[in-house]
């Protein structure tokens, strides 16, 4: 069993250092019994590495579970993981078993599970701990035998920080770690995976291959790829369908690219990983908070723009304000002073010929701004969390979770 022999069985593509030493350890760990997790931004192909673990285990022959723990609502994860007697609850008619009394014996793998209720997380930590949990509705202690591989896109140490996931389960769930790299680190499989795609995709549709030109192979590598491999393969199916030529260059390319910066990492999305640091930031989170700089960014200069014109005359001189438009700025928290962060500084004039200048400092809180995003998403949506969420790019349980610190009533 080696590397390359994984890569074909599992459809691993690449030969970056950093995918290849992932690889080479869950191979180590899966003949023991100890807990992994795995760690890497949304879009990496996580779940691909418990499939590997449980395959060269002594449990291959048992059941492999893959559970998304942030697409299940707060209120029946713990049913979901543990299973419920009859009359547990409303609507429970019958009795139930959870994923941990099924997969016995076998591996269960647990995506997302730094979005897992603290209360749910202690259930789990008895269950690696001792093997022991109770159903829902029970007080009857059973046992199970199984495996655990987790995996999760969180910055753990924010997390635990903020009081939001229990430091003893993540030691625990943290026996041996995987980190898969972001797409961004592992230029050299960039191109690899495109051509992989690319040829999918025309073989299903049965279509001429699309090839890129030199400098559509340099956009390509020096994008940021937020979404990773996912994003990746989207585009190229685009791409695939859309374009009736086949031979793509960087300009049409750059069309299928969003928030495209010539310095290939937009400032406001760098994260640990520049450091060398292997534990990922909350990257659906960071995906909203993008989009609220992203429009923040364009209203702020929207703003310059019309503070400029109205201070500023045509023939260079400063215009005095009427009364009415002093109370707009002042209601718009635009004057001094006003603790918002945003000061408006009359122009220098050096001569009346010399462009006029206008400071405006940048420092509106992102905060109230995610909080508007989040109010007008709901609105949108008529209150409905899953599309809201889906507008917004996070899970429901995120959503959830910013409602409850925002304070917002729907």
């Amino acid at each position: 069993m080696n590397i390359g022999d994984i890569k074909n069985k599992f459809g691993i593509i690449g030969h970056n250092m950093l995918l290849e030493r992932a690889i080479e350890i869950a191979i180590q760990a899966a003949p023991t019994d100890l807990n992994v997790l795995i760690n890497g931004e949304s879009g990496t192909g996580k779940e691909v590495f418990p499939q590997i673990i449980h395959q060269y285990s002594s449990r291959k022959h048992g059941p492999y579970i893959a559970v998304n723990c942030g697409a299940i609502p707060e209120g029946t994860i713990d049913s979901e993981l543990f299973g419920h007697e009859k009359g547990a609850f409303t609507g429970a008619n019958e009795a139930r078993k959870g994923y941990f009394e099924v997969a016995n014996g076998g591996t269960i793998f647990l995506d997302e599970v730094g979005e897992l209720p603290l209360s749910t997380q202690a259930r789990l930590l008895r269950v690696l701990e001792s093997g022991e949990f109770m159903k829902v509705g029970s007080s009857k202690v059973q046992k199970t035998d199984v495996r655990v591989v987790a995996a999760t896109n969180i910055d753990f140490y924010k997390a635990i920080e903020r009081e939001k996931f229990r430091v003893d389960l993540y030691y625990r769930l943290n026996t041996l770690p995987i980190y898969l790299p972001p797409l961004r680190e592992r230029k050299e499989d960039i191109y690899l995976l495109f051509r992989k795609f690319a040829n999918d995709c025309a073989a299903k549709y049965r279509m001429p291959i699309v090839k890129l030109n030199q400098d559509a192979e340099q956009v390509l590598a020096n994008y940021y790829w937020p979404g990773n491999i996912r994003q990746l393969k989207n585009i190229t199916e685009q791409i695939c369908i859309i374009e009736k030529s086949r031979d793509i260059n960087a300009d049409t390319l750059l069309k299928y690219l969003p928030q495209y910066s010539s310095m290939n990492v937009p400032v406001l999305m760098r994260n640990d990983s520049t450091s060398g640091s292997s534990i990922g930031g909350d990257f659906k989170e960071r995906d909203l908070f993008y989009k609220v700089i992203m429009d923040l960014k364009k209203e702020m200069n929207d703003l310059k723009k019309v503070v400029h014109d109205i201070i500023i005359a045509a023939d260079g001189n400063i215009n005095v304000l009427p009364k009415e438009d002093m109370q707009l700025f002042h209601d718009m928290n635009l004057t001094e002073n006003v603790g918002t962060g945003i000061t408006i500084h009359k122009p220098i004039i050096q001569n009346a010929n010399m462009p006029q200048t206008i400071e405006v400092e940048e420092t509106l809180s992102l905060q109230d701004k995610e909080k508007d995003m989040i109010k007008r998403a709901l609105r949108k949506h008529k209150g409905k969390r899953k599309y809201a969420a889906k507008e917004l790019g996070i899970s429901e349980r995120t959503l959830y979770r910013k409602i409850n610190e925002y304070s917002i009533v729907e």
